[in-house]
């Protein structure tokens, strides 16, 4: 079970992945051997993992909801080969097993492989697919931004200078070195050197230009019973178009929110979602949600399970 210090830490990792163990305990006043023990544990009970991502649009890349229906008896089928599909990045059934919705990575501008293919699957009866427009909330941000028990002043020691929007010209060292921190964030700069072919000097400067220039990011992937959240939905909304971007930026303010985003698509707003449980989402749809502005309709869909989170397949029973 976790306590508050795991979670601190966890907040911690989330405003800076490669802070050091040192750095962290000095903020929260433990020793480094407590941080490095307490993350070595939360890998195992929490499934924690520091991750690098790229903003998509510095990588010439563009992102995509999928919702899946399938005939009776083959989402689960369906589902898992959705999940080891290498554009997935995060895959869930929802709805109590009758609906698939995953997110893909493709080249911006093109067709996403999966929309070629999934039409000529046979057990697949619909599908919608769109496009995501902007992000109001998500990438670097975090719940825990919101709900997180650190301080400001304890924020503001760990948070980085802002990074610029003119993002380099990648090179192959670039991409060898992202190609590590996409599984492990805090993959040592020795480790990352020897990847890219470069000094460690090399590495340590590329991976702070990177994140400087707009490219890396650094974010988290636990399991959300530790903040007490295990609910998660997706939310659909069907908003004005003059009532957007507020509707957009209102939600990004909630403390439910993990995620939101405009889209192309028969709804153009898009939220992902964690409560406590059901009553607090009830509670939440009919308040915060009815609230904002421009909403023509909502629809609601409890996961059911996830299979593929930030681009890592999950076996069964795992948090």
């Amino acid at each position: 079970m976790s306590d508050d210090i795991d979670r601190k830490i966890i907040h911690a990792l989330q405003i800076d992945g490669r802070a050091s163990f040192r750095a962290i305990a000095a903020i929260l006043g433990i020793s480094p051997q407590t941080v490095n023990r307490r993350y070595a544990d939360l890998r195992t009970t929490a499934s924690l993992r520091v991750l690098g991502r790229t903003y998509p649009h510095a990588v010439g890349e563009e992102e995509w909801f999928l919702r899946v229906r399938c005939a009776f008896g083959a989402t689960e089928e369906v589902a898992h080969a959705l999940a080891r599909h290498e554009e997935t990045v995060w895959a869930h059934v929802t709805s109590g097993g009758t609906e698939i919705v995953c997110t893909t990575r493709n080249a911006e501008g093109g067709e996403p492989l999966l929309l070629r293919n999934l039409p000529k699957t046979p057990r697949v009866t619909s599908l919608t697919a769109h496009c995501l427009l902007h992000t109001y909330f998500g990438g670097p941000q975090s719940p825990l931004d919101k709900l997180g028990p650190l301080t400001p002043q304890q924020i503001a020691e760990l948070t980085l200078p802002g990074h610029t929007a003119d993002s380099p010209r990648l090179t192959p060292v670039d991409h060898a070195l992202l190609h590590v921190l996409h599984t492990d964030g805090r993959a040592s700069t020795k480790e990352l050197a020897h990847a890219a072919g470069c000094s460690p000097s090399t590495a340590q400067r590329r991976v702070a230009e990177l994140r400087r220039r707009g490219v890396l990011y650094f974010d988290l992937d636990y399991d959300p019973q530790v903040f007490h959240r295990p609910r998660a939905a997706m939310l659909w909304l069907s908003v004005a178009p003059a009532a957007l971007d507020e509707a957009g930026t209102t939600l990004a303010g909630h403390q439910q929110v993990s995620f939101a985003a405009s889209t192309t698509g028969p709804t153009n707003l898009y939220a992902a979602v964690n409560c406590a449980d059901s009553r607090e989402l009830h509670t939440y749809l009919t308040g915060p949600i009815a609230a904002l502005p421009g909403v023509a309709q909502v629809e609601s869909a409890p996961v059911t399970r996830t299979l593929k989170r930030a681009g890592r397949c999950l076996r069964p029973g795992s948090p």
